[in-house]
C-alpha cells in the first residue's frame, strides 16, 4: 500500500514538473510576440494611430521597455500571475475585464459541444464496434470520416443556411437579448457545429478501442465459460475506457482551437472572436493574455487526463517509473553491451509474463 502511494506521488510529481516547464516555455513564446511583430515594441503598443516621439517615450516608460529583456519578462510574468493582463491597445480597457465579460460564452460553447460529442459519439462508436464489418459499421465509419474531413466553417455555413435561413429552426447570429436561457438557445447551433468534428473523433477512438477488447483472449475465455453478453460488454467497456480518457486531452485542444472559427462564423462575442479581432488590429496585450489562457487550459487539461489515466490503469505509473529507472541504468553503463542485451531479454520475458497474467486476471474477473 505504501509502495503504491509512493509510486503515485512520484508519477504526479513528474507530471507537475513537466507541466510547469511547459508553461514556462509557452510564457516565453507568448512574451516574445511583442518583439516579432515590429522592430520597435513601443510603436507596436501604440497601435495604428500616429504618435509623436514624446508619446513613444511615454509608452516605453509605461511598459518599462528601456529595461533589460529578462527584467521585462519577469515583470510581465509577475503581473500575469496576479491577474494583471495590461490594457488593451484598441479599447484602452483592462484586458482582464474584457476577458471576464466574454469567457463564459466560450466556456458554455465548449461544454455544450463536448457534451453533445460524448452523448452521440460514444453510442455510435460502440454500435460500430459490435457490428464490425457490417453495414452499420460501414455507415458510421463513413460519417465519421466525413465529419473529420469537413472544416468547421464550412459545416457552420451549411447548417446556418439550411437550419436557420431556410427552415428558421435556429437563430441566425449573436446571443439574443432574452437573458441566459436565450443565450444558450443561440449557442445550440454553434455547439452542434463544433461538436461534429468531435463526434467523429470519439467514434473512431471508441470503435478502435472496443474492437481491440473484443478480440482479446479474456473475451474468448469468458464466452467459452458461458458468461452473459451484458457482463462481457461491461468488462470490455471498462477496459476500453483508458484510450478514450487519454484521447480526451486532444478533444479539449480541438475545442479550444475550434471556438475561434465557430464564434467568428456565428458572430458570437466570445474569446475566439476577441482573439481574432485583436490579431487583426495588433492588440498585443490582448493576444498575449488570451493565448496564454488557452495554452494553460490545454496543458492543465492534458495533465489532468494523464492523472485520470494513471488512476484507471495503475500499470501506467509502474511503467513510467520503471522506464525512467531503466534509462538511468543504461546511461550509467553504456559500455557494457552484454549487460544491455541481458536486461533487454529480461524485460521482454517480464513483459510477456505480465501480459499473460493480466489476460488471465481479466478473464477470471469477467467470469466472477
Amino acid at each position: 500500500m505504501r509502495g503504491g502511494l509512493l509510486r503515485a506521488l512520484k508519477f504526479l510529481g513528474r507530471r507537475l514538473v513537466n507541466l510547469l516547464l511547459l508553461l514556462f516555455v509557452l510564457s516565453l513564446v507568448t512574451f516574445s510576440l511583442l518583439y516579432v511583430t515590429n522592430s520597435d515594441p513601443a510603436r507596436t503598443l501604440a497601435g495604428a494611430k500616429k504618435v509623436s516621439p514624446e508619446q513613444l517615450a511615454a509608452i516605453r516608460a509605461q511598459y518599462h521597455l528601456d529595461e533589460p529583456l529578462w527584467q521585462q519578462y519577469v515583470r510581465w510574468a509577475n503581473n500575469l500571475l496576479h491577474g494583471d493582463f495590461g490594457v488593451s491597445i484598441r479599447t484602452q480597457l483592462p484586458v482582464g475585464q474584457m476577458i471576464g465579460q466574454r469567457a463564459w460564452i466560450t466556456l458554455a460553447l465548449a461544454v455544450m459541444a463536448l457534451a453533445i460529442a460524448l452523448i452521440i459519439g460514444l453510442p455510435l462508436g460502440i454500435l460500430a464496434a459490435r457490428r464490425n464489418g457490417r453495414w452499420q459499421d460501414r455507415l458510421v465509419t463513413a460519417l465519421a470520416v466525413a465529419g473529420l474531413s469537413a472544416p468547421s466553417f464550412a459545416i457552420g455555413l451549411l447548417l446556418l443556411y439550411v437550419l436557420s435561413v431556410q427552415l428558421g429552426w435556429f437563430p441566425i447570429y449573436g446571443l439574443g437579448d432574452g437573458g441566459f436561457a436565450d443565450a444558450i438557445w443561440h449557442l445550440l447551433l454553434p455547439s452542434i457545429t463544433l461538436a461534429i468534428g468531435l463526434i467523429a473523433s470519439v467514434v473512431k477512438i471508441s470503435r478502435a478501442s472496443l474492437i481491440k477488447q473484443i478480440d482479446t483472449d479474456y473475451t474468448l475465455f469468458a464466452r467459452s465459460r458461458g458468461v452473459s453478453r451484458r457482463t462481457i460488454l461491461l468488462a470490455q467497456l471498462r477496459n476500453a475506457a483508458l484510450p478514450i480518457v487519454t484521447s480526451s486531452g486532444l478533444l479539449i485542444a480541438t475545442l479550444v482551437s475550434g471556438t475561434v472559427i465557430v464564434e467568428t462564423t456565428f458572430s458570437i462575442g466570445g474569446l475566439g472572436t476577441l482573439l481574432q479581432s485583436s490579431v487583426t488590429f495588433k492588440d498585443i496585450p490582448t493576444v498575449q493574455a488570451i493565448t496564454m489562457i488557452m495554452a494553460t487550459i490545454i496543458c492543465v487539461a492534458t495533465a489532468i487526463v494523464d492523472a485520470l489515466a494513471a488512476l484507471i490503469d495503475p500499470r501506467l505509473r509502474s511503467r513510467t517509473i520503471s522506464a525512467n529507472s531503466r534509462a538511468g541504468l543504461i546511461s550509467n553503463d553504456q559500455n557494457s553491451n552484454d549487460q544491455l542485451a541481458d536486461n533487454a531479454d529480461r524485460t521482454n520475458v517480464t513483459s510477456s509474463t505480465q501480459t499473460t497474467a493480466t489476460t488471465n486476471d481479466r478473464a477470471q474477473e469477467v467470469t466472477r
